[in-house]
């Protein structure tokens, strides 16, 4: 069954049936749909074909398969240049990466999860899985905990009762009480580390972006592989970071972004 986020009338449930064919991340026939929906078949199919009238999703008449539409891309890029960082920090990541030759992050929270607004990598020494639009926990990742750490003490609360503590790797901290402990250690250096925690072989240093208020707005982070260096060799690039999310936080004061949920 596919576990759906709460609906919100109509337009939330179209938004389920939405969320639900993403989540296959390939075509998919309205057979499996029904098989993992919360919705009778008469439901479920006349929200699929409001969708496809609209163009949020496209129908393959030959292959029998649904896919998100064109609609979306638009809509998608229409949020990437207002409603997130991604705009404003681009210049800045870009710069980073080319200065660390690692990859760099940039991330948002949304629903205490960690929303992917933008990816700079200059090599191809290795692949994560963290990609412009993809959504992680925030829990064991380094954005995700540097943005927590910073978020407002009711705010953070939600945010902390949101995430699911499951072991992605050998190395996640997989309970409330040990990552609000490491949280603290982050609010108190000012950076964050993945040890391997959401992605084995990968490791991070990731520090907030805050405005002038120490309002935070997301956060930015560098990431290699164990192959190429060790935790310890992230503190190198601790300037660099601090100076990249500096200068993005000074220029996104002049935007009004979405804040956390």
């Amino acid at each position: 069954m596919y576990n759906a986020p709460n609906s919100d009338g109509t337009v939330g449930k179209a938004m389920q049936v939405l969320d639900q064919v993403a989540s296959f991340q390939r075509p998919v026939r309205f057979s499996e749909l029904l098989a993992n929906s919360p919705f009778p078949k008469p439901t479920l199919y006349r929200f699929v074909q409001t969708l496809t009238n609209q163009g949020m999703l496209t129908f393959d008449a030959e292959r029998q398969t649904y896919s998100m539409g064109i609609r979306l891309v638009s809509l998608a890029h229409s949020a990437w240049r207002h409603s997130s960082l991604a705009p404003v920090a681009r210049p800045y990541i870009e710069d980073l990466a080319a200065k660390v030759g690692e990859a760099v992050h940039l991330a948002q929270l949304d629903n205490g999860h960690v929303l992917f607004v933008d990816k700079c990598k200059v090599s191809d020494h290795f692949e994560t899985l963290a990609q412009a639009g993809k959504i992680a926990p925030g829990y064991c990742t380094g954005v995700g905990k540097a943005i927590l750490a910073f978020m407002p003490e009711a705010e953070q609360k939600k945010a902390l009762d949101q995430q699911s503590y499951a072991a992605c790797t050998p190395f996640t901290l997989t309970n409330r009480a040990a990552l609000v402990l490491e949280l603290e250690k982050v609010k108190t250096v000012g950076v964050a580390y993945d040890r391997e925690e959401h992605e084995q072989g990968i490791i991070s240093i990731a520090c907030p972006i805050l405005t002038r208020q120490s309002r935070v707005l997301g956060a930015v982070s560098i990431a290699t592989s164990t192959n190429r260096y060790q935790i310890e060799d992230l503190e190198n690039q601790r300037p660099n970071l601090l100076k990249a999310a500096n200068l993005i936080g000074t220029e996104a004061e002049l935007w009004q972004f979405p804040t956390w949920s």
